[in-house]
C-alpha cells in the first residue's frame, strides 16, 4: 500500500524543485501521511526528531467523535510497529470498547480499499464483491446494523454489484469500496455505546477521519505510484496518491490537499446454479424419466423420486468483466487563532465508476414451468443422493446465452464544519455539514438467445456439494447463428441516493479535574431516492415488455450482432451488445416506435422516497478518579431521540401510477454507561451496558408491492412503512493487560438481547391467492409476452415476501486479542511481531413465515460463528515486511431459503491471504512490493445445509510494485 514521508521546512528553491517534480508527476496521489503526532507508549525505536508546531490538535473536539492521538512536543512516531503501539495508546484511554488503525497502519497494509483495513480489527468480518472488500460485519451483526460517520458526521455510501453479490444497494449498508484508503487518517470501531454517540447501531460505529494540516508539523508533502498486475485477467493497472500540507500566520492557519487513484481491471469467473428447487415447484415436473412417462396419474415412483430431488434451477458457467476506476479528493482548512479556539472546515469527494460485462452460458428450463418448460423435459438417466439430483441427462433441453453490460456510478460528496470554543471550564463545540451519495447505474441492459430441444445435455457436479460441474451440451450447436433465437431485450436504469443534512450543538463543563459533564442536541435530515426503470407499455405501466422483440430487429441475421466466446473451455456464441447497440441504439426511447422506452412500472417496488427526521439529545456525566493505587473512570449517561419517518412508494391503480405516502414516527429513551478499572498500572477492566436501536432497512419501507419477473423468477415483495426499528438491550464485560510498550492480551465478552427484529415473512403459491389481496391483472402484465404456461397467475409458482417485526433473540460471544513487538529477542528476531485475534458468536433467532410460525431457530444472517485475523511482521531501519490473514466461517444470508425443501443460504468460510514488504534504499527513496489473495479465494456462496452449490467464482491473485519518495 502507500505510505506517506514528511518534509522539512526548506529553502525556497528546494521547495520549488519539489514542486516542479510533482508537476510532472501529476497523476499521482497521496496516502495519509505518517508522521502524525503521538505519545504516550515507549517508541524509541523508531522516531524523528523535527521542530514542534505550535498548533497542536485538541484530544477531543467534539464529543463521541474518535479522539485525536495526543501530541509529543518533542518527536513524530513514524513505522508500522509504532502506529500499533499508538493504536494501543488510544484504545488504552478511551472510557468505550474501541478499535483503531491510523494512517501508519493503513497505509502500509496490502489493502484495496478501506473496508480490507478495518478487516484487522478484532470481531471484523468482510463481505466481498469483484475481489475486493464491500461492506463489513462486527461481532456478528451484519453491514446493515453498523453506523458510519466520516468526520464526526454520519453518512451513506452505496454502490452496485452483481446480483449474486446484492446488485444495487438499496439499503443502510455501507459500501466502504467507494473509497482509498489512502484518504483517511484514522479509523476507529466503537463497539460499545454512549449517550454522545450517534444512535442507530445495534454492531458498531465505525469513525472515519480524513487528515487536517495541524495532523502534521509544518510543510508535508508526500507520494507514491504503483503497478498492479492481475494474473487471472493478465492486466496491469495504476494506482497512486499525493498529498501536500502546510501551516501559515504563525501556525495559527493551516492547509491540506490529498488525492488517491485506482484503476482496476478484472475477471470473475466460475459456476452458479441461482439455487436448487424440486421439480415440484415447476408443474407440472418432467415429462419422464428413463422412459416412464410421468404426466399420469398416479404418478409412477421414478418420478416421484426425481421431481422431488433438489436440481439445478440454472446449471451455468459465469464469467464477468469488471473495469474499475477510483478516485478521491481531501481538502482541509484549520484556525487555531489561540489554544482556546479550533475551526476545521473539511471536504471529501469521491467517484468510483466502472463498467461489467456479464457473460452466461445456461439451462433455464429446469426453473421454468409448464408445458413448454420443465414439463417437456425427459430425464434419460440421473444420480440422486441425500435428495439432490447432483448428475444426469436429459432431452429436451432449453439452453440459453446472455450478454449483460453495466455501466455504474458513485459520487459521494461530503462538506463538514467542526468548531470548538473553550470559555472558562466550558467547551462549547458545533458540528453541521451536508453529505450525497449518488449512485447512478443508467446501463444495465442485457440481449438474450435461445436454443429449444437440446438432446443429451447433462451435467455432474460430482457430488451434492460439489464445485466444479461439467456440462455436456447434447445435440447443440453452441457456435452458429443459425441454432439461436434472439428472446430478450432488457433494459433497465437504476438510481440510489442518499443526503445527509446535520448539525449538533455540545457543550462540556469541566466541574473539576476529575468530574465532566457533557450535553448536547442534534438535527438530522435524511432522504433516500431510488429508482429502476424497465421496458414497459406507457398504455399499460406494469407491463413487462422485455419479451417483445420489434419485428425489424426479429428479422435481422444474428450473425450481425454475435460473437464467438470460451468460458472455462466451451466455446459459444454470444449476442454481442456492443454490436446490438450500434445497431439498434437501445438507448434511444423513440427507437421502433418507442420499444425501448423505459418506465418505473414493471419494478415499482424499486422506486420510493424515505424521508428521516431525526431529533436527539443527550447528556453524560463522565470522571476519573483515583484510589487506593487504584483508577476508576468512564461515563454515564441518557440519549433520546425521535425518528419521523415519510415512507413514499407507487402503486397501479387502472393503469394508472399512484403515488402513496406513509408516515411513521418513533421515540427511544437510550441510557448508556461505560465503567473502567484500572486496578494496576498496566491492567483494565471494562464493563458497558447500553439500550440500542437500529432503524429498518430503507428497502423494507416503502408502501405498497412490487411484482417482478426476471428469467425465470416470479416474485412479488411487499414493503411495510409501519415497521419499529430493531430494538436492543447490550452487555460487554473485557480484561485488558499491557504488559510492555506495544503489547496487549485481552479478552471481551459481549452479549445483544434483541428484543425487536426484522423478519421477511416468505410464502410461495400461485399468484390468484397471493398474500397481499393484488388483483391477477397486474400479474398478467408482468407475464406479457411470455408463454403463458410458463408465466400465469393459476399454475405458475410465486414467491411472495414482505418485512414485519418479530422476536429476536440473544447475540453473544467474546474476542481474544493479541498483540506483541518481540523487542525481547535476540539479533533480528527483535525486529518481529506479531498481531493474532479471534472472535466467537453464536445467536438464536426465530424466523416466521407468513402464518406466523417459527420454521427456524438458528444464527442471524451475516453472522459468522468465526473470525481470526493473523499478521506477522518484521521492520527494522531498511525492510518492514508482513504477511496477514483474515479468516471468516461460512455465515447465513437468507433463513428460510428461497426454494422448497431447502432450509438456508449462505456463503462458506474464506481465508484471505495478504503480504507486502517495503525496502528503504535512502532517506528520500522507498520501494514497495505487495501480494493480494495470494491463494486465490473463491466466493463460494450455497444453498441448504447440504451445501449445494448456488455461486463459486474465482478473481486471481494481485501483485503490485511501486516507490514511495519524499525530498
Amino acid at each position: 500500500m502507500i505510505s506517506a514521508f514528511g518534509f522539512k521546512r526548506g529553502t525556497r528553491a528546494r521547495l520549488q524543485r519539489a514542486t516542479a517534480l510533482w508537476v510532472v508527476a501529476a497523476t499521482l496521489t497521496a496516502a495519509p501521511a505518517l508522521a502524525q503526532q503521538q505519545g504516550g507508549l515507549d517508541t524509541r525505536a523508531s522516531t524523528t526528531s523535527q521542530p514542534t508546531s505550535a498548533a497542536t490538535q485538541p484530544a477531543a473536539a467534539i464529543p463521541g467523535t474518535a479522539a485525536s492521538p495526543p501530541a509529543d512536543s518533542s518527536i513524530v512516531i513514524t513505522g508500522f510497529r509504532s502506529s500499533l503501539a499508538k493504536a494501543l495508546n488510544m484504545k488504552r484511554s478511551e472510557a468505550a470498547s474501541t478499535d483503531s488503525i491510523l494512517a501508519e497502519d493503513i497505509g502500509k497494509f496490502p489493502d484495496l480499499n478501506l473496508s480490507e483495513s478495518i478487516q484487522r480489527i478484532p470481531g471484523v468480518a468482510l463481505q466481498r464483491d469483484a475481489g475486493e472488500g464491500r461492506e463489513i460485519t462486527v461481532r456478528g451483526l451484519g453491514p446493515q446494523f453498523t453506523r458510519v460517520r466520516i468526520n464526526g458526521m454520519e453518512a451513506l455510501t452505496t454502490a452496485g454489484g452483481a446480483d449474486a453479490s446484492g446488485g444495487t444497494n438499496r439499503s443502510r449498508s455501507f459500501d466502504f469500496n467507494i473509497f482509498a484508503s489512502d484518504l483517511f487518517n484514522s479509523i476507529t470501531v466503537r463497539k460499545t455505546a454512549e449517550a454522545d454517540v450517534d444512535e442507530g447501531s445495534l454492531g458498531a460505529t465505525v469513525d472515519l477521519r480524513t487528515a487536517r494540516p495541524f495532523d502534521y508539523r509544518g510543510f508535508t508533502m508526500t507520494g507514491s505510484i504503483q503497478a498492479g498486475y492481475n494474473d487471472l485477467s493478465k492486466q496491469v493497472s495504476p494506482r497512486a496518491a499525493f498529498l501536500i500540507s502546510d501551516h501559515f500566520a504563525h501556525d495559527t492557519l493551516g492547509a491540506l490537499v490529498s488525492v488517491a487513484y485506482t484503476k482496476r481491471k478484472t475477471l470473475e469467473e466460475g459456476p452458479s446454479t441461482v439455487r436448487w428447487a424440486p421439480a415440484t415447484s415447476f408443474s407440472p415436473g418432467f415429462q419422464s424419466v428413463g422412459g416412464v412417462n410421468c404426466l399420469v396419474t398416479p404418478v409412477p415412483a421414478p418420478c416421484v423420486q426425481a421431481d422431488a430431488a433438489q436440481h439445478p434451477r440454472f446449471p451455468r458457467e459465469d464469467y464477468y468483466i469488471d473495469d474499475q476506476k477510483r478516485i478521491g479528493v481531501t481538502a482541509s482548512l484549520q484556525w487555531k487563532p489561540s489554544d482556546k479556539t479550533l475551526v476545521s472546515l473539511d471536504g471529501l469527494y469521491a467517484d468510483f465508476s466502472g463498467t461489467r460485462e456479464e457473460r452466461y452460458l445456461e439451462a433455464p428450463v429446469f426453473s421454468t414451468g409448464g408445458s413448454s418448460g420443465i414439463g417437456d423435459v425427459d430425464v434419460v438417466n440421473s444420480t440422486i443422493d441425500n435428495g439432490v439430483m447432483y448428475k444426469g441427462t436429459f432431452n429436451d433441453v432449453d439452453l440459453r446465452v446472455e450478454d449483460r453490460f453495466d455501466i455504474l456510478k458513485t459520487i459521494f460528496k461530503q462538506l463538514t464544519l467542526d468548531a470548538s470554543q473553550k470559555v472558562g471550564p466550558v467547551t462549547l463545540t458545533f458540528l453541521g455539514g451536508h453529505s450525497s451519495s449518488n449512485h447512478n447505474n443508467p446501463v444495465q441492459n442485457t440481449l438474450t438467445m435461445d436454443q429449444l430441444n437440446v438432446d443429451n445435455y447433462s451435467y455432474d457436479y460430482g457430488s451434492p456439494s460439489g464445485r466444479n460441474p461439467v456440462f455436456d451440451f447434447g445435440t447443440a450447436n453452441l457456435t452458429s447463428p443459425t441454432a439461436w433465437t434472439l428472446s430478450q431485450i432488457r433494459l433497465r436504469a437504476a438510481t440510489a441516493k442518499n443526503t445527509y443534512d446535520t448539525a449538533q450543538l455540545a457543550g462540556r463543563w469541566d466541574i473539576s479535574n476529575e468530574l465532566h459533564l457533557d450535553a448536547g442536541a442534534s438535527y438530522k435530515k435524511y432522504r433516500f431516492d431510488t429508482t429502476e426503470f424497465r421496458r414497459q407499455n406507457p398504455a399499460s405501466p406494469g407491463t413487462n415488455q422485455e419479451s417483445v422483440i420489434p419485428s425489424a430487429i426479429k428479422t435481422t441475421p444474428l450473425a450481425n450482432y454475435t460473437s464467438l466466446v470460451s468460458i472455462d473451455g466451451y466455446n459459444f456464441l454470444i449476442p454481442d451488445y456492443f454490436k446490438g447497440d450500434a445497431l439498434f441504439d437501445f438507448g434511444s426511447p423513440t427507437a421502433f416506435s418507442g420499444a425501448f422506452a423505459l418506465g418505473p412500472g414493471p419494478a415499482l417496488g424499486n422506486n420510493a422516497t424515505i424521508k428521516e427526521r431525526d431529533k436527539a439529545g443527550f447528556i453524560q456525566a463522565s470522571w476519573n478518579h483515583e484510589f487506593a493505587g487504584m483508577t476508576f473512570r468512564g461515563n454515564v449517561g441518557v440519549r433520546y431521540v425521535e425518528t419521523q419517518q415519510d415512507s413514499t412508494g407507487y402503486a397501479v391503480v387502472a393503469n394508472q401510477l399512484n403515488q402513496i405516502t406513509v408516515r411513521n414516527t418513533y421515540h427511544d429513551w437510550l441510557p448508556a454507561a461505560n465503567l473502567v478499572l484500572e486496578p494496576t498500572h498496566n491492567t483494565v477492566i471494562r464493563f458497558a451496558a447500553a439500550k440500542v436501536m437500529a432503524r429498518p432497512n430503507l428497502s423494507s419501507l416503502s408502501p405498497g408491492a412490487a411484482i417482478s419477473v426476471s428469467g425465470a423468477n416470479r416474485t412479488v415483495s411487499g414493503g411495510n412503512p409501519f415497521l419499529e426499528p430493531f430494538r436492543a438491550k447490550s452487555y460487554d464485560l473485557a480484561f485488558e493487560w499491557y504488559p510492555q510498550p506495544g503489547a496487549l492480551l485481552s479478552l471481551a465478552l459481549f452479549k445483544k438481547d434483541v428484543s425487536s427484529f426484522i423478519s421477511t415473512l416468505q410464502s410461495r403459491g400461485t399468484f390468484d391467492q397471493n398474500p397481499f389481496g393484488m388483483p391477477s391483472s397486474l400479474a398478467d402484465a408482468a407475464c406479457a409476452g411470455l408463454n403463458p404456461t410458463t408465466c400465469n397467475t393459476t399454475t405458475t409458482q410465486w414467491t411472495f415476501s414482505s418485512p414485519a417485526n418479530t422476536p429476536g433473540g440473544p447475540v453473544e460471544g467474546f474476542e481474544v486479542n493479541y498483540q506483541q513487538p518481540f523487542k525481547f529477542l535476540p539479533g533480528l528476531l527483535r525486529n518481529t511481531g506479531v498481531l493474532l485475534n479471534y472472535t466467537g458468536v453464536k445467536s438464536k433467532i426465530k424466523y416466521l413465515n407468513a402464518a406466523g410460525a417459527v420454521v427456524a431457530q438458528t444464527d442471524l444472517t451475516q453472522l459468522s460463528r468465526r473470525s481470526a485475523n493473523a499478521t506477522v511482521y518484521y521492520e527494522d531501519k531498511f525492510i518492514s515486511a508482513r504477511v496477514s490473514a483474515s479468516y471468516r466461517s461460512r455465515y447465513l444470508t437468507q433463513v428460510p431459503a428461497s426454494e422448497a425443501g431447502n432450509d438456508v443460504q449462505g456463503t462458506n468460510s474464506t481465508v484471505n491471504i495478504d503480504a507486502s514488504a517495503q525496502f528503504t534504499l535512502n532517506p528520500h527513496l522507498k520501494l514497495t512490493f505487495e501480494g493480494i489473495n495470494l491463494t486465490n479465494e473463491a466466493q463460494d456462496q450455497f444453498v441448504d445445509s447440504r451445501n449445494m452449490l448456488s455461486v463459486y467464482h474465482h478473481t486471481g491473485r494481485e501483485f503490485l510494485a511501486g516507490v514511495r519518495f519524499t525530498y
